[in-house]
């Protein structure tokens, strides 16, 4: 990808919008308030300042970490004691902006501090020509520091027009090499820190998908669900953005067909608890610029 200032200008914009977006998402979770009245509401807000998503809004309880976000006629309410990471993607012309913050509506603070300063930690360090396993090194340290675990298999992950996963991969903990990071690269780096075993696995529910093949489809679901997923040119979705009835039909038939790639929700194991915290970042000639800050 050339970055040239139109580019670069609109990175900085979708930075600026996640920025504020998402601290206003944030702060509709309160105790008792419903997931899907938060969720939805945080979305339009994105409409509204005429951009759009990258993903769908993934609001995760407590010992989930990734991939969770309100399902259809969704009545789930935050409650005392849970801790909430919101992580939300903006585009403008498909150049995107992936940023994370964790709500603690219970006692949660040092494990919300590790993440954001882990995250910290490893954005001191951006700079042409270092190794993504120094990142991942500086991460591990910070919240381990702070009695904590890194969550191992999650990672931060680089961003390009209508991708939300290339190149280079930002691990949590430490690793010898990686990528070497060049001026004009863009990445997300979002810490983990956790209570639990420090992996997650995949839960059986699934509200997020993406389109993978451009196959057609004979289902009036699947063609359905194929008019919502197109205009995304490969950005996930949810199912709770397919109007119409036997919406689970026409998702497995795209699944098995190769057409629709599922997200799960990632959890650690029951009882444990996740923060998250996440920044997107320019490298430039002399360090980075985070666009989400």
């Amino acid at each position: 990808m050339i970055m040239d200032d139109v580019v670069y200008d609109a990175y900085r914009e979708a930075g600026a919008l996640a920025q504020k977006i998402l601290h206003r998402g944030a702060g509709l979770v309160k105790e008792g308030a419903g997931l899907l009245e938060m969720v939805e509401a945080t979305e339009t807000m994105v409409t509204e300042e005429g951009a759009f998503l990258a993903f769908p809004l993934n609001v995760s309880f407590n010992e989930a970490a990734a991939h969770d976000t309100a399902m259809p006629g969704d009545e789930r309410v935050f409650a005392r004691g849970d801790l909430v990471k919101v992580d939300l993607g903006v585009h403008i012309d498909g150049y995107i902006a992936d940023t994370a913050m964790t709500v603690d509506l219970g006692d949660h603070g040092p494990l919300v501090e590790a993440s954001r300063s882990a995250l910290e930690a490893a954005i001191a360090l951006v700079r042409p020509g270092v190794a993504t396993g120094e990142l991942g090194a500086a991460v591990q340290a910070t919240i381990e520091e702070h009695g904590y675990k890194p969550v191992a298999n999650l990672t931060g992950h680089g961003l390009d027009c209508y991708n939300l996963h290339t190149r280079p991969t930002i691990p949590n903990v430490a690793m010898s090499g990686g990528a070497v990071l060049e001026e004009g690269m863009v990445f997300a780096i979002e810490p983990f820190a956790t209570t639990g075993s420090g992996r997650v696995g995949e839960a059986t529910r699934v509200e997020i998908y993406q389109q993978i093949a451009a196959r057609p489809a004979r289902l009036p679901s699947a063609k359905r669900i194929l008019e919502t997923a197109r205009p995304r040119r490969g950005l996930p979705f949810s199912r709770r953005w397919i109007p119409g009835d036997k919406v689970e039909i026409g998702l497995s038939t795209l699944v098995r067909a190769g057409i629709l790639h599922p997200f799960p929700m990632l959890h650690d194991v029951p009882g444990s608890f996740v923060s998250q915290a996440e920044h997107t970042l320019i490298v430039t000639e002399e360090g980075c610029e985070v666009t989400t800050r």
